[in-house]
């Protein structure tokens, strides 16, 4: 990216596979960073292509893992301070407008941000959807990616900030696609599980879904979100469910073995 006197001395950091239809939106929302990376694990759509047409730079990196893939996109930034993002995500005007004034007086080495997801047309403003805190823009020397397979996470022993206006999450994947994804997400989980040697009970199976039913849906307030806020909780119930099902499922069968 070509730097200039507007733009922040920040790098943009994302990972990238065939998101050719999203990354455009995610791309022209941060053009205010001086210095925006893409890592690719293999695009076949043109994602490539996409990014060097607007400018940021593109490294090839084959896939490893959420964590460590994000990982390694952070060490390739030309700055310490770092925005992770990923390809269908936004920076919202008043997000821009609060990397602004935070940068200009730092008090904090890692900053989280509300993310405002997108669910089956409806922009979720309760519930499990919302505010979705996200620790995305932090300085690299006091913070980095776990190296979590799936559900990763920034990692840091110091306090985090907040900045204030919404990251904003729109997928373009609909529902058949959203479950084959979470199906993906339960199986990485119980396994991530198993190798912790952890171990789960029938009591555990069926009230895990319970409580985090009238968390996210009464407490959270999930059910001002209408039927997608709904569907939204109840598919994150049976996920809970399923992850410790597929945990006792590998249990019993590495016990026959």
């Amino acid at each position: 990216m070509i730097a200039n006197d507007s733009k922040l001395p920040i790098s943009v950091v994302i990972i990238s596979r065939d998101a050719a239809a999203v990354i455009p939106a995610c791309l022209k929302s941060v053009a205010f960073a001086r210095d925006v990376v893409v890592v690719d694990s293999g695009s076949g759509d043109g994602t490539v292509d996409v990014v060097r047409q607007a400018g940021a730079r593109v490294i090839h990196q084959e896939w490893l893992g959420f964590g460590p893939q994000k990982q390694f996109a952070v060490e390739q930034a030309v700055y310490d301070w770092v925005l992770c993002l990923d390809t269908d995500e936004r920076v919202s005007v008043e997000l821009e407008a609060s990397l602004r004034m935070v940068l200009d007086n730092l008090q904090y080495n890692a900053y989280a941000m509300p993310r405002c997801n997108v669910f089956m047309g409806r922009w979720l403003k309760h519930g499990e959807g919302y505010p979705d805190w996200s620790l995305r823009f932090f300085d690299r020397r006091h913070a980095r990616w776990s190296d979590d397979s799936v559900h990763e996470r920034v990692a840091t022993s110091e306090a985090v900030g907040k900045l204030r206006g919404d990251l904003l999450h729109e997928s373009a994947e609909d529902l058949a696609t959203y479950l084959v994804k979470q199906n993906r997400y339960t199986t990485l989980q119980a396994e991530a599980l198993f190798q912790r040697r952890k171990k789960t009970s029938a009591a555990q199976m069926v009230l895990s879904p319970f409580a985090r039913f009238i968390k996210f849906y009464f407490v959270r307030l999930g059910f001002l979100d209408g039927l997608p806020g709904l569907v939204h909780i109840l598919i994150g119930c049976f996920n809970s469910f399923i992850k410790y099902a597929k945990l006792r499922e590998l249990i019993r069968k590495n016990a026959t073995t």
